[in-house]
Protein backbone atom coordinates (compact mmCIF):
# COMPACT_ATOMS: atom_id res chain seq x y z
CA UNK A 1 0.00 0.00 0.00
CA UNK A 2 0.90 3.73 -0.85
CA UNK A 3 0.35 6.56 0.24
CA UNK A 4 1.19 9.79 -1.54
CA UNK A 5 0.23 13.87 -1.82
CA UNK A 6 0.33 15.68 -5.19
CA UNK A 7 0.99 18.99 -2.35
CA UNK A 8 4.04 17.52 -1.35
CA UNK A 9 6.92 14.51 -1.96
CA UNK A 10 8.03 12.31 0.97
CA UNK A 11 10.00 14.62 3.50
CA UNK A 12 8.89 17.48 1.77
CA UNK A 13 8.11 20.81 3.02
CA UNK A 14 4.04 20.37 3.61
CA UNK A 15 2.80 24.21 2.05
CA UNK A 16 1.40 26.75 4.29
CA UNK A 17 -2.07 26.49 2.85
CA UNK A 18 -2.36 23.19 4.83
CA UNK A 19 -0.91 24.58 7.83
CA UNK A 20 -2.14 27.45 10.37
CA UNK A 21 -0.22 29.77 8.76
CA UNK A 22 -2.83 29.24 5.78
CA UNK A 23 -5.79 28.28 5.63
CA UNK A 24 -5.60 25.02 7.97
CA UNK A 25 -7.20 22.34 5.55
CA UNK A 26 -5.86 19.19 4.32
CA UNK A 27 -3.70 18.36 1.59
CA UNK A 28 -4.66 16.15 -0.67
CA UNK A 29 -3.89 12.18 -0.25
CA UNK A 30 -3.94 9.54 -3.00
CA UNK A 31 -4.59 6.11 -1.79
CA UNK A 32 -2.38 2.97 -3.58
CA UNK A 33 -2.61 -0.65 -3.70
CA UNK A 34 -5.30 -1.21 -0.84
CA UNK A 35 -5.15 -5.37 -0.47
CA UNK A 36 -8.50 -6.64 -1.59
CA UNK A 37 -9.43 -8.18 2.06
CA UNK A 38 -9.03 -4.84 3.62
CA UNK A 39 -12.43 -4.07 5.67
CA UNK A 40 -11.96 -0.75 6.56
CA UNK A 41 -8.68 2.00 6.54
CA UNK A 42 -7.50 4.16 9.37
CA UNK A 43 -5.61 7.34 8.51
CA UNK A 44 -3.85 9.24 11.39
CA UNK A 45 -1.86 12.51 11.39
CA UNK A 46 0.16 13.17 13.88
CA UNK A 47 3.80 15.26 14.61
CA UNK A 48 5.91 13.33 17.51
CA UNK A 49 8.64 16.60 17.75
CA UNK A 50 6.29 18.27 19.82
CA UNK A 51 8.22 19.45 23.24
CA UNK A 52 7.71 18.06 26.00
CA UNK A 53 6.89 21.78 28.01
CA UNK A 54 3.74 21.39 25.81
CA UNK A 55 3.07 18.16 25.93
CA UNK A 56 5.21 15.24 28.08
CA UNK A 57 4.89 12.61 25.24
CA UNK A 58 5.93 14.78 22.68
CA UNK A 59 3.35 14.05 20.53
CA UNK A 60 0.52 16.14 19.09
CA UNK A 61 -2.07 14.04 17.22
CA UNK A 62 -3.75 16.05 14.63
CA UNK A 63 -6.30 14.45 12.53
CA UNK A 64 -7.59 10.62 13.49
CA UNK A 65 -10.39 8.94 11.00
CA UNK A 66 -11.05 5.37 10.98
CA UNK A 67 -13.38 3.34 9.20
CA UNK A 68 -13.14 5.07 5.48
CA UNK A 69 -14.27 2.57 2.65
CA UNK A 70 -10.91 0.86 1.87
CA UNK A 71 -12.18 1.64 -2.27
CA UNK A 72 -11.16 5.13 -1.45
CA UNK A 73 -8.32 6.13 -3.66
CA UNK A 74 -8.08 10.34 -3.30
CA UNK A 75 -8.73 12.66 -0.06
CA UNK A 76 -9.84 15.95 -1.87
CA UNK A 77 -7.96 18.74 -0.78
CA UNK A 78 -10.07 20.47 2.19
CA UNK A 79 -12.13 17.41 2.36
CA UNK A 80 -12.75 14.33 5.41
CA UNK A 81 -13.11 11.15 3.73
CA UNK A 82 -16.27 9.13 4.33
CA UNK A 83 -15.82 7.49 7.92
CA UNK A 84 -16.10 8.22 11.32
CA UNK A 85 -13.50 11.10 12.53
CA UNK A 86 -11.65 10.88 15.91
CA UNK A 87 -10.94 13.73 18.27
CA UNK A 88 -7.25 15.75 17.59
CA UNK A 89 -4.56 17.03 20.64
CA UNK A 90 -7.24 20.01 20.63
CA UNK A 91 -10.33 17.82 21.18
CA UNK A 92 -11.77 18.62 18.01
CA UNK A 93 -13.10 16.27 15.50
CA UNK A 94 -11.40 17.67 12.30
CA UNK A 95 -8.10 18.05 10.70
CA UNK A 96 -5.50 20.74 12.29
CA UNK A 97 -2.42 21.38 10.20
CA UNK A 98 0.71 21.84 11.33
CA UNK A 99 1.90 24.47 13.75
CA UNK A 100 5.46 24.35 15.23
CA UNK A 101 5.74 26.49 18.47
CA UNK A 102 9.42 26.05 18.04
CA UNK A 103 11.41 24.79 15.37
CA UNK A 104 10.86 22.20 11.97
CA UNK A 105 8.56 19.72 12.95
CA UNK A 106 7.72 16.14 10.75
CA UNK A 107 3.92 15.24 10.34
CA UNK A 108 3.61 11.48 9.37
CA UNK A 109 0.17 11.03 7.35
CA UNK A 110 -0.39 7.20 8.92
CA UNK A 111 -2.58 4.83 6.35
CA UNK A 112 -3.67 1.35 7.92
CA UNK A 113 -5.82 -1.16 6.12
CA UNK A 114 -7.67 -3.15 8.60
CA UNK A 115 -9.30 -6.48 8.15
CA UNK A 116 -12.59 -5.14 10.25
CA UNK A 117 -14.35 -2.10 11.08
CA UNK A 118 -13.92 -0.45 14.17
CA UNK A 119 -16.61 -0.28 16.58
CA UNK A 120 -15.79 2.88 18.17
CA UNK A 121 -17.87 5.93 18.54
CA UNK A 122 -17.19 9.38 16.70
CA UNK A 123 -14.82 11.30 18.36
CA UNK A 124 -12.50 8.65 19.71
CA UNK A 125 -8.80 9.21 20.42
CA UNK A 126 -5.67 8.15 18.33
CA UNK A 127 -5.03 5.49 21.49
CA UNK A 128 -8.31 4.38 21.80
CA UNK A 129 -7.96 3.65 17.62
CA UNK A 130 -4.81 2.45 17.80
CA UNK A 131 -6.13 -0.01 20.49
CA UNK A 132 -8.94 -1.07 18.55
CA UNK A 133 -6.30 -1.66 15.44
CA UNK A 134 -4.14 -3.91 17.70
CA UNK A 135 -4.14 -7.54 15.77
CA UNK A 136 -5.99 -6.39 12.88
CA UNK A 137 -3.61 -4.26 10.92
CA UNK A 138 -3.23 -6.15 7.12
CA UNK A 139 -0.62 -3.24 5.89
CA UNK A 140 0.27 0.19 6.23
CA UNK A 141 1.52 3.59 4.77
CA UNK A 142 3.15 6.46 5.72
CA UNK A 143 4.17 9.70 4.36
CA UNK A 144 6.06 12.59 6.29
CA UNK A 145 5.95 16.26 5.66
CA UNK A 146 8.13 18.94 7.29
CA UNK A 147 6.63 22.39 8.36
CA UNK A 148 8.12 25.09 10.42
CA UNK A 149 6.40 28.65 10.54
CA UNK A 150 9.09 31.46 10.54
Amino acid sequence: MKLTSSAFREGGTIPSLYTCKGKNINPPLAIHEVPPEAMSLVLIMDDPDVPSSVRKDGMWDHWVVFNIDPSVKTIQEHSTPFGVVGKNTDGENRYQGPCPPDREHRYFFKLYALDKLLDLPPGATKKQVEQAMHGHVLTEARLMGRFYQA
